[in-house]
């Protein structure tokens, strides 16, 4: 058998196996957050969050809805470490920048071990 009959047996083999662990891994929802962008917000999304008084005000005045950031901002959002302190002990703090339906927000969150604290959500024009 020739080398290039050996080299298409095997692309057919692995094309095979890999529909069947895409397949696998999608039923089980799984993600593969290996990027410190993903890795951030999963670890936020997995806390108890707590909004602040002034980000309750913000949300007020702004008609911004909790769900909404939830969903959106906390899974679709980027972080901005340029502007974020991550070299802290005890709660880093992340600026998360992210899209909602009523427009462009930026979050101040303070990340500790099991809570997520939201300090400030402004809305960016």
């Amino acid at each position: 058998m020739d080398i290039l009959r050996r080299f298409g047996y095997y692309l057919i083999g692995l094309a095979i196996g890999a529909v069947i662990v895409a397949y696998i891994f999608r039923e089980k929802g799984t993600e593969f957050c290996y990027a410190p962008n993903c890795r951030v917000l999963k670890d936020i999304r997995n806390k108890t969050l707590i909004y602040e008084n002034e980000a309750l005000q913000s949300l007020k005045t702004n008609r911004i809805d909790t769900t909404g950031i939830s969903v959106s901002v906390f899974t679709e959002g980027d972080v901005i470490f340029s502007e974020s302190d991550t070299h802290l002990d005890s709660c880093k703090t992340y600026t998360i920048a992210g899209t909602l339906k009523t427009g462009k927000v930026e979050l101040f969150v303070r990340n500790c071990d099991s809570i997520a604290r939201i300090s400030t959500i402004t809305p960016i024009p």
